[in-house]
């Protein structure tokens, strides 16, 4: 991935609309959950962004076409395109990609239509396809900011966010784009897709506790988290001076059982993106991981970090205790806390965590934030479906 650098940052989350409102939330172990809307008096709890945020003022000629996922990438990125000071038109447009991780897509216009439609006796929106394919965030994202260059969702659950930046990178190295605007994205909080998590029994009516001995599942949230990328030659000649660089990708599948993760699997992918990357375990000063909350995922994942860093695994945290999971934009949110993690020496906690589950035996960075060096950092992202992506990021 030589000459691949971060040269822009943005975010849309319940825990912040901007950065610095994101980082302060990770560094200040602020979660953001509620009472999900969508269900009232269920007990179900979700992260989301509050209803009182307007997202009007958009670069989006026709937001009513938009479904809420699109409508959050757009916000991300264009605070992304601000930090790293692209504006329309300042790239020649066939030379900019857009690259989005998406899970879903469109799960809440969906719900919205089948209401309509089995439960109202109305016909569907005229604007029902467009708002529900799958692929509209990254066509969005690209009318927004009128890029021309290779448009496309990547889908691979709750990997997707990571894949997609690596994949963007990919495309900026091989020469084919100048900038891509690369991230995640998911609005998957409607009644559908809630209850049919709730249904998989997984899902924490407490709280997303990772690594913690009564952790007791994961919580479902909104989001976008986007990164601009760029060749470096580029970024310099712009006056840009940027700090991180994407170094490697690790990508992979289990090919095994459709929910239930393998350590074996996550372990390929972290040594697939240290090989890419030219570094070797030793160089990883922290690792931002999948950390869902679940019991299956946090013994997994610890099993398979001490595949690949033996005894000397680095100081890990999980941000899903502050942002929730949000699925296929997860890996994008967790690209930027990474990202400013290294910029400013300073390793996000695992919040809330106060009773480490002794079987574990990491060290989680509990509760509070850790001032360290942050040379190379990896950031997991571990999917149903056998689904695994490991980024590598290096300071420049």
């Amino acid at each position: 991935m030589s000459g691949v650098v971060v040269s822009g940052l943005g975010v849309a989350a319940p825990c912040g609309l901007t950065t610095a409102d994101f980082w302060a939330s990770l560094v200040g172990g602020r979660s953001a959950f509620t009472p999900a809307r969508a269900l009232p008096g269920s007990g179900i709890i979700a992260a989301e962004i509050a209803e009182s945020v307007d997202f009007r003022g958009l670069p989006i000629p026709v937001p009513g076409a938009c479904d809420r996922s699109a409508l959050l990438a757009v916000a991300a990125a264009r605070e992304a395109m601000a930090d790293a000071g692209l504006t329309p038109g300042s790239v020649a447009p066939e030379r900019v990609a857009v690259v989005i991780g998406n899970g879903g897509g469109g799960l809440t216009s969906l719900d919205t239509q089948y209401e309509r439609l089995f439960v109202e006796n109305k016909r569907p929106h005229p604007f029902a396809v467009v708002r529900a394919m799958g692929s509209s965030s990254a066509s969005w994202v690209s009318i927004a900011f009128g890029a021309q260059g290779p448009c496309f969702v990547v889908a691979s659950a709750c990997a997707s966010g990571t894949q997609a930046i690596g994949v963007a990178a990919q495309l900026v190295r091989a020469g084919i784009v100048d900038v891509a605007i690369a991230g995640g994205t998911e609005a998957p909080l409607s009644r559908g897709t809630l209850q049919a998590w709730n249904a998989m029994k997984i899902m924490s009516r407490t709280g997303c506790r990772p690594f913690s001995r009564d952790r007791d599942g994961l919580v479902v949230a909104e989001g976008a988290g986007i990164v601009i990328l760029e060749r470096e030659a580029h970024a310099r000649a712009r006056g840009r001076r940027p700090e991180v660089a994407v170094a490697g990708l690790g990508s992979g599948a289990d090919a095994g059982d459709i929910v239930a993760p393998s350590s074996e699997g996550m372990a390929r992918a972290m040594r697939a993106a240290l090989a890419e990357a030219d570094l070797s375990p030793a160089d990883i000063a922290y690792v931002n991981a999948h950390g869902t909350g679940t019991r299956a995922n946090d013994r997994t994942e610890v099993q398979a970090l001490r595949a690949v860093f033996g005894e000397a695994v680095p100081p890990v945290s999980s941000t899903k205790a502050v942002t929730g999971h949000a699925l296929g934009a997860a890996g994008g949110l967790e690209a930027v806390a990474t990202v400013l993690a290294m910029t400013r020496s300073l390793a996000p906690p695992t919040a809330h965590l106060t009773d480490p589950d002794p079987e574990l035996d990491i060290d989680a960075i509990p509760v509070e934030a850790r001032a360290m060096p942050i040379a190379a950092a990896m950031s997991n992202s571990f999917a149903f479906g056998g689904l695994n992506a490991s980024l590598v990021l290096r300071q420049i």
